[in-house]
């Protein structure tokens, strides 16, 4: 199974994300994102074995975690640059709460075998993969007349360990557990 872990985005930014989302569709041939797909990762844990599943959960249990962090969706732009855009995402501002869970779900993760990620962490939501960056010059026009790029804020409670299944219609996304960030 390809599982990973991250925190889930509440309905009505999910909604609004979906408004935003239906407005550009039309401005580029780009594969979007289903809209219950949205999440922010915080690990790619990848291809693990069902039978390891009870020694990866309890490894996540053992995240070091002590309180709620508070979450803003703003902003929109490209990865690895706008020249050439592999993603286009939505931003994330959380502060240090956010960067020190996905360290510590690195640090407990890599005890059982699980690769530490080379790149720097860098949360965000993925709204679209690019194929072909051809193309683009509607999009790009599109988002620059947008009259705000704030989608809202939450706070996560809990973080999710998620499935991630290949589907017609794309994939598909379900969370398998659940942690709390806050110790009871």
């Amino acid at each position: 199974m390809r599982l990973f872990t991250g925190i889930q985005i509440p309905d009505d930014i999910q909604e609004r994300l979906r408004v935003l989302i239906e407005h550009l569709r039309p401005t580029a041939d780009v594969n979007w994102s289903r809209i219950p797909n949205l999440h922010i990762t915080t690990k790619f844990v990848g291809d693990w074995s069902c039978s390891r599943l009870e020694e990866l959960t309890a490894a996540l249990r053992g995240v070091n975690r002590t309180r709620a962090i508070d979450i803003e969706i703003k902003g929109l732009g490209w990865f690895p640059n706008s020249h050439k855009p592999r993603v286009f995402w939505a931003g994330i501002d959380a502060g240090q709460e956010l960067d020190a869970l996905a360290e510590a779900t690195e640090s407990s993760l890599v005890r059982i075998g699980v690769a530490r990620e080379s790149r720097p962490f860098s949360p965000h939501l993925t709204l679209a993969r690019i194929g072909e960056p051809a193309g683009l010059a509607a999009l790009r026009q599109a988002v620059a007349r947008l009259e705000s790029t704030g989608f809202g804020k939450f706070t996560a409670q809990q973080f999710h360990l998620y499935s991630s299944e290949p589907a017609a219609g794309g994939t598909v996304y379900a969370i398998l557990r659940d942690f709390p960030l806050v110790h009871a």
